[in-house]
């Protein structure tokens, strides 16, 4: 058999050859380890303890800034009263009849809170306690102090909303609660926020603003009243236990509570809590921005990234989620619609009692009780987000319990005229 040998010829660009393709294959190789290794914090330095400007965390995290920065796609703020006009009758005698408008997010919290009508500001600096990073670091600074001061001394301080520093420790990047409200809410109840679990984290450090919250009279104080638990009906005993009434309405004469927000509350002992979710699964779900993949830090509703929030989970499809969810929130505020005009209703039939002559003091008495629960189980639904979603069986009862109050209001105050 023939053998062919290689000449000196043919040894040298076959060498040459294997060279360069081996080189290119290191380079190609270095390339994406350059381009994909963490950013080396010592070529930047630590992120200051009370670093407050989400840009400064951005250099070290870009890709979880850039999410961030979607947050100012949400321009939109329309009035609540569009879409439920019987709040301002609710609302009569507080800054939320004056105006009451839908969030735009954490990013536009410093611009909404300056652009707001006055009459919402009546709690002084106390407002701006979820609308900015730097306030841990003030209400550190001024201690219990903070609570009794103006609006504006403290706001005028303010220059970063809503960021990193509010839920993540600089040094570690570990979740973290920085806001005391929540920490003293768990103390009264004998548990301790230091042992939850990083799953129970990825909730709770949303629930240091998304919650239902009251100031203290004399303090001014932001504090949860959750001593009793966290629920709409337990809430509402924590309140009359303690005679607590925010505002009298100026029709009814009613000493009502103000609900605010319970996204959290409402949360807790629903399907998906029950399942071991968080708020982060639903809302900060991992998105893949190139060959990296992060936690969203743009906060919206799942359905706007429904395949990574939802059909991790659900294999229903995502046609199929979205017209259920949507059928969910549409029920929702069918009823809440009925309760709104129901408590309207109550608030009517009792200020007639009250202009009337010879009225039954005992039964128009029993009314205010009853405008007061009703409205307070209205409330507690209508102004948190999601329409139901977060709980839609909590809500609906909820709902239930609002429309039978009101209607009870209505039947008592008519009888107290006869």
């Amino acid at each position: 058999m023939n053998k062919k040998i290689l000449s000196g010829k043919n040894i040298v660009p076959t060498f040459f050859f294997g060279a360069v393709i081996l080189g290119l294959i290191f380079f190609v190789i270095f390339s994406f380890l350059s381009n994909n290794r963490e950013l080396q914090r010592e070529t930047l330095g630590e992120i200051g303890a009370k670093e407050a400007d989400p840009a400064v965390w951005g250099q070290y995290y870009p890709l979880h800034y850039q999410t961030y920065m979607q947050n100012f796609e949400n321009t939109e703020k329309p009035s609540h009263f569009e879409t439920k006009p019987y709040m301002e009758k609710i609302y009569a005698g507080t800054g939320y009849a004056a105006e009451f408008n839908e969030p735009r997010g954490h990013v536009y919290t410093l611009e909404d809170i300056l652009a707001v009508d006055s009459a919402r500001k009546k709690t002084g600096a106390a407002c701006n306690t979820c609308k900015s990073s730097q306030i841990p670091e003030i209400i550190e600074r001024y201690g219990d102090e903070y609570y009794q001061m103006g609006f504006n001394e403290i706001n005028d301080q303010l220059e970063h909303p809503i960021a990193c520093l509010d839920c993540h420790d600089p040094k570690t990047m570990e979740l973290r609660i920085s806001r005391p409200a929540l920490v003293e809410a768990f103390a009264r109840q004998g548990k301790d926020i230091n042992k939850s679990t990083r799953q129970e984290m990825r909730s709770l450090v949303c629930a240091q603003c998304h919650v239902t919250y009251y100031f203290e009279k004399d303090t001014k104080k932001v504090t949860f009243p959750w001593d009793n638990g966290v629920k709409a009906d337990e809430i509402l005993e924590y309140f009359d236990g303690k005679g607590f009434t925010e505002w009298n309405h100026p029709d009814t004469g009613t000493g009502l509570a103000k609900a605010r927000h319970a996204e959290y509350e409402t949360f807790v002992g629903s399907t998906h809590e029950t399942a071991g979710l968080a708020c982060a699964d639903c809302h900060m779900p991992y998105v893949k921005i190139g060959n990296t993949k992060v936690s969203s830090h743009y906060w919206t509703s799942p359905l706007k990234n429904i395949e990574e929030s939802c059909m991790t989970c659900h294999r229903e499809g995502s046609e199929w989620l979205t017209e259920r969810v949507e059928d969910i929130q549409k029920k929702t505020k069918e009823i809440q619609d009925i309760a709104g005009n129901v408590v309207v209703k109550a608030i009517e039939e009792i200020k007639a009692a009250r202009e009337s002559s010879g009225v039954d003091a005992q039964l128009l008495q029993e009314a205010q009780e009853m405008h007061r629960k009703g409205q307070w189980y209205l409330d507690y639904v209508m102004v948190t987000n999601g329409y139901g979603f977060h709980n839609p069986t909590e809500s609906m009862n909820n709902l239930g319990k609002a429309i039978d109050y009101a209607h009870q209001a209505i039947q008592l105050a008519k009888d107290a005229v006869r």
